[in-house]
């Protein structure tokens, strides 16, 4: 039923093709925005990983029993 109410309609307007467009390159934008936030985020948890000495179960007993 719906497509028969969009021919009846005519479709979308100009306008409205338009805005479409412009949510989906501003979707593609935010989606490149993301993954490009999950990388750095990668890098930055290497770096740290890098830094950090290794904390085993039995090291926080032993600081917490002190």
């Amino acid at each position: 039923m719906a497509k028969a109410l969009i021919g009846f309609i005519g479709g979308p307007t100009a306008d409205e093709q338009r805005q479409t467009a412009r949510m989906r390159r501003r979707i593609a934008d935010l989606e490149a925005e993301v993954l490009r936030l999950k990388i750095e985020n990668d890098g930055l948890l290497a770096a740290v990983r890098e830094h950090l000495e290794p904390v085993t179960a039995s090291d926080l007993r032993e600081r917490v029993s002190h």
